[in-house]
């Protein structure tokens, strides 16, 4: 054998080895530190008048833990089930006063349905007292999960009470805040360990944020003379107590159907740890290298523009800057437009970005939040400047210092794409989890997935992400997306990804989300659990289990 021959045949053996490699690693996360999930091979596809089943990697199960028509314990003319509102009544209960709304269309109303109340963020938590419910008799248990619901009207705050049997197992904590106002519908939530409060966000430019008990029922009051009115999604606490805001407002089409940038991610500096009525709101401020200019509302003006292209470009690295934007102690505590703020002081935008959380054990130093993008196939930003979104990671010093370094993790593409809520499963894991929307799903034939990306990987080499869910679609959103116009009695078509959150009920404040690593393996009381909502449609939520 000559030595050019043996040469080829090692030259060929090597890219045997590489592509045995690359073929064994493709859709991996790289070598986990948590749960080592099989990819699930495709989302699943839209096919009219069709309900497909999730699918899920096949270390995984699921349960329902409430779905839209489970009755609430203490039902009201406005609310009486978890998923939906009253406003198309189908009949009464057993009981004769409890309103059943009407799911489907049916009764001779083919075009209307009871608006579907969303539940949305969930937060898990755990209180080893236990909380009083409605039912001043019964024990509700220690373990519980807290939603705001992003339709209908009212606003709606529940508890799940997932300890508690069938009839005790939702309560409805408010439908009003403390002034006796009908709430705002909500997106996000967080819990406030220094104050023992949720933090709910409303998702709307001109609608209040809230701070509310654990009471039943529960006292809601409005911060946001405070923190703002703004497009509020995703809230998170950090160690030093600021609250960390991502807000998700569309921006105007252009004639490509890409969006113009027009949200922004904020951090609420408090005067003291679980003080929300005094602090300072601050705006991320990015500065594009190349330019030494930061990267601003105004100058993401036109299609693909020099800063766009760069944001969204693997290797970018931007130092960025936290700039005050209002300050209660000497701009008083009448609410404001925080979107505007950001807007007139050059903070940078970006294309819708959700929800956030930061790397857990990393001092709060690390935090990751996705960007949803255009959601339109049609968008000549998806592959240059942004129109498919994906995962930004900001690096700090500390949660509180005024400078850091932002970097694409992750940029999507019509595969991966919407990104919206995002949770960690473990120290190096992290789920992203898509809403890419019907027009979409059309475009692309998929619907949603769920993902988890190893934050050690470099996706620029061309990893994939793991595919742990391909959503299905339950009947009744199956009949809401076949309606024209689409959605019945104005409710949303397709089943979409929600809430997903990872914790282990912690309510202390060095339980913080993010100050320890996940672990999904672990038993006990305070286990770690995996939860989501498959909003719309029937509104079901559900935890996630691993399989012994």
């Amino acid at each position: 054998m000559n030595i050019r021959t043996t040469r080829n045949m090692l030259a060929v053996a090597a890219m045997s080895v590489a592509a045995a490699v690359a073929l064994t690693t493709a859709g991996a996360a790289g070598p986990p530190d948590g749960p080592a999930l099989t990819s699930v091979p495709a989302a699943n596809e839209p096919v009219p008048g069709y309900a497909p089943a999730s699918k899920l990697s096949p270390e995984l199960t699921q349960q329902v833990v409430a779905q839209g028509s489970t009755l609430v314990e203490n039902p009201s003319a406005a609310v009486s089930t978890y998923g939906y509102d009253n406003d198309v009544p189908a009949g009464t209960a057993e009981d004769g006063t409890t309103v059943l709304p009407q799911m489907v269309p049916t009764n001779g109303n083919p075009n209307t349905e009871a608006h579907k109340t969303e539940p949305d963020k969930n937060t898990y938590l755990v209180f080893p007292k236990g909380l009083p419910g409605a039912d001043p008799t019964y024990n509700y248990g220690t373990h519980f999960l807290f939603q705001g619901h992003e339709g209908g009207s009212p606003g709606v705050i529940t508890r799940i009470n997932l300890d508690a049997d069938a009839a005790h197992r939702v309560t409805v904590l408010a439908t009003k805040d403390t002034s006796g106002a009908n709430l705002k519908t909500i997106d996000g939530s967080t819990y406030d360990p220094w104050t023992h409060q949720l933090v709910f966000t409303t998702e709307g430019s001109t609608a209040p944020e809230y701070a509310a008990t654990l009471d039943v029922p529960s006292m809601v009051s409005d911060i946001s003379g405070s923190i703002g009115e703004g497009g509020y999604e995703g809230v998170q606490f950090d160690g030093d107590g600021n609250l960390w805001i991502v807000e998700d407002v569309g921006g105007s089409t252009r004639a490509t159907s890409a969006k113009r940038p027009n949200s922004f991610v904020y951090r609420f500096v408090p005067t003291s740890p679980g003080d929300l009525s005094n602090g300072k709101l601050q705006v991320l401020q990015a500065t594009n290298p190349s330019t030494g200019q930061p990267i601003t509302f105004a100058s993401q003006e036109l299609d693909n523009n020099t800063d766009q292209t760069a944001l969204y470009h693997y290797g970018s690295t931007f130092a960025t800057s936290w700039l005050t934007i209002h300050d209660t102690a000497t701009d008083g505590t009448t609410p404001y437009d925080a979107n505007a703020l950001a807007k007139a002081a050059n903070g940078t935008p970006f294309k819708r970005p959700e929800n956030g959380a930061f790397a857990p054990d990393s001092h709060f130093q690390q935090f990751f939040f996705t960007v949803t993008g255009d959601t339109n196939a049609n968008s000549d930003e998806n592959s240059s400047a942004g129109g498919w979104g994906g995962i930004f990671k900001l690096a700090q010093s500390s949660p509180s210092a005024s400078t850091g370094q932002l970097t694409p993790f992750y940029l999507g593409d019509q595969a991966h794409t919407g990104l919206d809520n995002i949770t960690f499963l473990s120290k190096f894991q992290v789920s992203a989890v898509e809403d890419a929307g019907k027009t979409l799903h059309d475009q692309r034939h998929a619907l949603d997935s769920g993902y988890v990306f190893d934050i050690r990987t470099d996706y620029a080499t061309g990893q994939v992400p793991v595919r742990w869910l391909a959503e299905g679609r339950d009947a009744s959103a199956t009949l809401d997306a076949s309606a024209i116009p689409i959605g019945f009695g104005n409710n949303e078509d397709d089943n979409e990804i929600t809430g997903i959150f990872v914790s282990d009920g912690d309510t202390s404040v060095p339980g913080l989300l993010g100050a320890h690593k996940p672990d999904l393996k672990a038993d006990g009381d305070h286990k770690w659990r995996w939860f989501y909502t498959a909003q719309h449609g029937d509104n079901d939520t559900f935890e996630v289990l691993l399989k012994k």
